[in-house]
């Protein structure tokens, strides 16, 4: 069955684009399109696609506003949204997060790495760009002492704090299993230790949550090895 995919951006060269390059992936099906946010919201309520791949800057409401309404903390049921945008800018990877996206990519992304986030997302894994992900990291890393954690959590394992930064670098569940040398049900079953015991909904979260607390980098051991 393919994944059925609503896309959104209000300049129709781009919009008619980037659904020429999903339709020609395997797998992959776009069902509708949307110049704007609003009308983005309504068409993907009404036709219930796998992802939805949001432009940040549209009419009406913006590709966060949208993504808010579909996947934000109030939702039951939450959509899983890829935001797209042509604006290198961290506030807006910040903001995409928060509202509940999946995943993040810049508009050069090209065709692969476009694939690879929507069947990410649709997947329940998160995939934002490599050149971004690294930079908050680092940014994290270089400004200063850890903040206390946004929310009380119970101690973490050696494993799971491994886990926790391969999620933070955007890795998917296959990619982490492959680093970690553990098996795929492994993985899962540690991503879901992880939200239980960070009471976040998704591995995006879990990223967040990373990021905020400065714990996007794994421990290391006296040898310079991870630890766990």
């Amino acid at each position: 069955m393919s994944i059925r995919v609503v896309v959104a951006d209000d300049q129709e060269i781009v919009r008619t684009g980037l659904a020429m390059i999903l339709d020609a992936q395997a797998g992959i099906e776009v069902v509708g399109q949307a110049a704007d946010g609003r009308a983005a919201v309504d068409l993907a309520r009404r036709l219930r696609p796998d992802v939805c791949l949001f432009d940040v800057r549209m009419p009406r409401l913006d590709g966060i506003g949208a993504t808010r309404a579909l996947a934000g903390p109030e939702v039951a049921d939450p959509f899983a949204v890829v935001v797209i945008t042509v604006f290198d800018l961290d506030e807006y990877v910040y903001a995409a997060l928060r509202a509940g996206a999946r995943g993040f990519l810049l508009k050069d992304a090209g065709p692969d790495l476009l694939g690879q986030a929507v069947r990410a997302a649709a997947a329940g894994d998160a995939l934002i760009a490599p050149a971004v992900t690294a930079r908050l990291l680092d940014a994290f890393a270089d400004s200063g002492p850890a903040a206390p954690p946004v929310r009380p959590v119970e101690a973490l394992t050696g494993r799971e704090e491994q886990v926790l930064a391969a999620v933070a670098r955007g890795r998917t569940n296959a990619e982490i299993a492959g680093e970690l040398h553990i098996a795929l049900s492994t993985v899962k079953t540690h991503i879901a230790g992880l939200m239980a015991k960070l009471g976040v909904r998704n591995r995006v979260e879990i990223a967040m949550w990373a990021y905020e607390t400065r714990r996007g980098r794994p421990r290391s051991g006296p040898d310079g090895a991870p630890r766990g």
